[in-house]
């Protein structure tokens, strides 16, 4: 079984290597793009968006913060505090400079990705509208766009698969608890069981459709977002005479040329990226299948909106998260990686019992995840059949929650870095080619 895993984990992991750079290439490249053809003016509209995050517009469609709640839900959790302990593990501290100029790049990406997603969409029989990567490449590139958006949805039902929040959910749950030293069933056992509990609360809100999972996510994640903050504040205010030297640490690693991971300083950026996209989803489109829900009329409110989730996620939520393992030591340990890693980090600093509050943090931004990336999937696989029989994706969705809290985490970040980077290339090249029409917009609006 074990050689069966490691012969799993080279394929990937070679699969990986040529589209690492194609992805790197779009995400720095297209964004830096943006920036110039926007000329940065959603950047500095950060005060406008939180405006618009409040105000609503109509009936149809779902509100702009329960759209941003629905991505946050995907996003903040453990991509940010399992995955940023991954980066660490993999690349040193240095790694975190280039998940945060990745989340800049990604929130000029996501204001275009969103803006267009409300512009080019088409409405559902009963009116409610229907938006995403696959709608605004079929609307928008009338050659082309067809393959582009197949090509997409394919590589998302594989993507939005739920291979990594439940495989560190059980990773949580057998570290922090250890259950078998209260019922001895092995590990295996546990993990199976665990996954079962997992597929079985997810099933409960996922078939409820849309409303049902935003209406859960707009009520856990604001306040677990809150929680975490407040404790990670509480931990860093303590060790305040740690923090300059932390910062100073991470921008000396970023420009190591030296470092140990392979491929030396470009390898370093390439994880940088990859972790921030894993993090933030930028360029992959996800967010767009949410906010192409949205009541907003204008793309480029929408955007504006979008926009604050890559600034929320990665910029706020990572940073803390990253701080408080480097700042523990906890990264130095080579047997600890993902969630393994940031519970130890929480238990050094926080009296001895962090990893216990952060299991239950944990939980609940996990079990968020699980419901919110469900409704990606159903969005693909609609796309790709009828939009009615999207929700057969779920039942596929469900039975993969056991396999994925079994396999190993090297194994679980191998499909999702794969699948992500084969949605990310065709969902770039789409946005670069349509940019004309968000500036358009921008350009009525007498925005720029």
């Amino acid at each position: 079984m074990d050689q069966i895993i490691k012969s799993i984990e080279l394929m990937l992991s070679e699969l990986i290597a040529p589209l690492e750079w194609l992805m790197l290439f779009f995400v720095i490249g297209g964004g830096l793009f943006l920036i110039i053809y926007s000329k940065g003016y959603p950047l500095t509209q950060i005060k406008r968006a939180f405006g618009l995050l409040i105000k609503k517009e109509k009936d149809q469609g779902i509100s702009r913060f329960q759209a941003l709640s629905a991505v946050l839900a995907a996003t903040v959790g453990l991509g940010n505090i399992s995955g940023v302990a991954i980066a660490i593990h993999m690349g040193g501290p240095g790694v975190l400079v280039w998940m945060w100029l990745t989340a800049i790049l990604g929130s000029i990406i996501k204001f275009f990705s969103c803006s267009l997603s409300v512009q080019l969409r088409e409405k559902e029989s009963n009116g409610e509208p229907l938006g995403g990567p696959m709608y605004y490449m079929t609307l928008g590139i009338k050659e082309w766009g067809k393959p582009l958006a197949v090509f997409f949805s394919i590589a998302g039902i594989f993507g939005v698969l739920p291979a990594f929040t439940a495989n560190q959910l059980t990773q949580t749950f057998m570290n922090v608890i250890d259950p078998n030293q209260y019922v001895l069933l092995g590990d295996l056992g546990w993990k199976i069981l665990i996954g079962v509990i997992l597929s079985i609360v997810s099933a409960t809100v996922i078939f409820g459709g849309l409303r049902s999972i935003v209406k859960v996510t707009s009520n856990l994640v604001p306040f677990m977002v809150c929680l975490y903050f407040l404790m990670g504040v509480f931990i860093l205010s303590k060790n305040a005479s740690s923090i300059i030297p932390t910062f100073k640490l991470i921008f000396l690693e970023a420009f190591n040329t030296n470092t140990a991971v392979a491929g030396g300083f470009w390898g370093l950026i390439i994880l940088g990226v990859r972790r921030a996209v894993f993090s933030n989803e930028s360029g992959v489109g996800n967010a767009a299948m949410y906010h192409g829900q949205s009541q907003s009329s204008k793309g480029t409110d929408e955007g504006l909106v979008a926009m604050l989730g890559p600034l929320l996620d990665t910029v706020l939520v990572c940073s803390i998260t990253g701080l408080i393992v480097i700042i523990s030591g906890a990264y130095k340990i080579p047997e600890l990686n993902g969630i393994v890693l940031t519970l130890e980090a929480f238990r050094i600093l926080f009296f001895g019992f962090g990893d216990i509050l952060l299991l239950l943090m944990v939980s609940v931004f996990g079990i968020s995840t699980l419901l919110t990336y469900s409704y990606y999937g159903v969005k693909c696989f609609g796309f790709l059949t009828h939009s009615k029989w999207g929700n057969m994706y779920n039942y596929f969705y469900i039975g993969s929650i056991v396999f994925s809290a079994i396999v190993t985490v090297e194994v679980v970040i191998g499909i999702i870095d794969l699948a992500f980077a084969l949605m990310c290339i065709p969902n770039m090249i789409a946005i670069l080619w349509l940019s004309p029409h968000v500036k358009k917009e921008m350009q009525t609006r007498n925005w720029i």
